[in-house]
């Protein structure tokens, strides 16, 4: 598996300035769930699963940090509202 198409991607990341710690913790986890799945993409996720992999236990710090990074534009967000079907992310820059 070969994690250097993430170089990039966070090289941009840590260079914002308007990113946290809670920001990257976010990344790592939404990385560690493409990893997860062979690097495809688009990368599917649950909300469950990146707050278990970044350590953020609050909604509203999961929801908030998500926004931002697809505000900032570091990832393309396209929610699901049904529970059996995960939301897509595609990270800029791969």
């Amino acid at each position: 598996m070969n994690l250097s198409v993430f170089e990039k991607p966070l090289k941009i990341l840590v260079k914002d300035e308007r990113v946290n710690v809670w920001h990257l913790a976010m990344m790592f986890g939404i990385m560690q769930l493409a990893s997860n799945d062979d690097l495809n993409s688009p990368i599917y996720i649950s909300r469950r699963k990146v707050m278990e992999y970044s350590h953020i236990n609050n909604f509203m710090t999961y929801h908030k940090c998500l926004k931002e990074l697809q505000v900032f534009g570091h990832i393309t967000y396209f929610p699901s509202y049904h529970p059996g079907i995960r939301s897509k992310i595609y990270i800029k820059n791969i």
